[in-house]
């Protein structure tokens, strides 16, 4: 009992590190994403693009995944698969700032859901303050109005249907 706990643990702890990368990495291409060609353009230096892909778990991570489930090993290498693409791109491109913006954009596109499908199956990262985040939607509570209780009460109110005169 306690070894599949230890394990579930560590399933845990897996999978938030994956998530906090992915994160990381998702949120990093959002803020930097104009100044990061801005740089490229100015400096023609990769740096830019490949700082903002750059993947802190990277060299840890791999032995620590037996630890998911054949789904979620499933979804991380998806994951990482399309950062690869990314990564690739920018190291080997010769192309302009203009034309690598737009090839970005196709590429960031297919990051962006394959790490849509990583939080669904991982779950988010667990934030610094240790608080989970649960995806719920707000629904308005509100005390129905007396005329309205006293009705519901009362029953269903059939229609009468008048003849015209």
């Amino acid at each position: 009992m306690a070894r599949r706990k230890k394990a579930e643990e560590m399933a845990a702890r897996v999978r938030n590190l994956l998530a906090m990368d992915a994160a990381g990495i998702m949120r990093r291409l959002e803020a930097r994403r104009d100044e990061m060609f801005a740089l490229f353009s100015r400096l023609r230096s990769r740096e830019p693009l490949l700082g903002a892909i750059s993947s802190r778990y990277a060299s840890g991570a791999f032995e620590n995944l037996i630890y998911l489930s054949e789904q979620e090993q499933a979804v991380v290498d998806f994951f990482y698969e399309r950062l690869d693409e990314l990564r690739w791109y920018f190291t080997y491109t010769e192309d302009m700032p203009g034309t690598a913006q737009i090839i970005f954009t196709k590429l960031h596109k297919r990051l962006e859901e394959a790490y849509r499908v990583l939080v669904v199956t991982l779950g988010p990262p667990v934030p610094p303050d240790g608080s989970r985040v649960v995806d719920v939607q707000a629904v308005r509570h509100e005390s129905p109005p007396a005329a309205t209780v006293k009705a519901l009460e009362e029953g269903p109110v059939v229609p009468v249907r008048r003849r015209k005169a």
